[in-house]
């Protein structure tokens, strides 16, 4: 049975994101999801999932706490599986963040994670509730998502890659703010999936299916 990791580094409630993953693994008979903090069961996992909500530096801690963690996630990661980051789970895969202090990510997608500056100074950061999609490339896990759909935010830093063919999609927010990262068997969302409604749902089942 296929299994998808739902890995816990005490950096966010899974709660919402647990309950959305099987629901979506349910109806699309997608195996089962399991939420652990144990590098065993992530090395055994045929997907694996990041969140994450706070800040890039604290996360990035919380998840060095957790000892052969890191080491087992990414050890599926180069062996081909699957992986999701979700918010500070998909930033961590920058090179850089650049909240508070410079904090070095995975590396997996070059690029830095910086402030949002919108261009209309009368727009609030946190960049924060809903916000239409724009699709910058075709994706398996875009199946039956579309731009001008529309996904949930709460955030103030985003991602800036430098391979333009990274960026898989986008908002608009008086100004280009990534929503969606990408290669290989990488994918990340800025915005939360399990709070996004169709949208996310959508995505979720996708991911659960895609085999890159």
């Amino acid at each position: 049975m296929t299994l998808t990791a739902l890995v816990d580094y005490d950096s966010g409630n899974l709660h919402s994101a647990q309950k959305a993953f099987e629901r979506m693994a349910r109806e699309t008979d997608a195996g089962t999801i399991v939420v652990t903090s144990d590098p065993d069961v992530v090395a055994k996992a045929d997907r694996i999932v990041l969140p994450g909500d706070g800040a890039f530096p604290s996360c990035r801690a919380a998840l060095s706490h957790f000892t052969g963690l890191y080491e087992a996630i990414s050890e599926g990661v180069t062996a081909g599986k699957p992986f999701m980051g979700i918010c500070i789970g998909m930033q961590m895969l920058a090179t850089r963040g650049l909240e508070f202090s410079e904090t070095q990510g995975f590396g997996w997608i070059p690029g830095e994670v910086v402030k949002i500056t919108p261009e209309d100074t009368a727009l609030k950061v946190p960049h924060m509730g809903w916000n239409d999609l724009v699709i910058d490339h075709a994706h398996p896990v875009f199946d039956g998502v579309k731009t001008g759909d529309h996904a949930y935010f709460v955030h103030s830093y985003h991602f800036r890659v430098e391979d333009p063919a990274h960026r898989l999609a986008h908002v608009d927010y008086a100004g280009d703010v990534t929503a969606i990262v990408g290669r290989d068997n990488i994918i990340g969302t800025q915005f939360h999936p399990e709070k996004s409604q169709a949208t996310g749902l959508r995505i979720i089942a996708n991911f659960l299916g895609w085999k890159p």
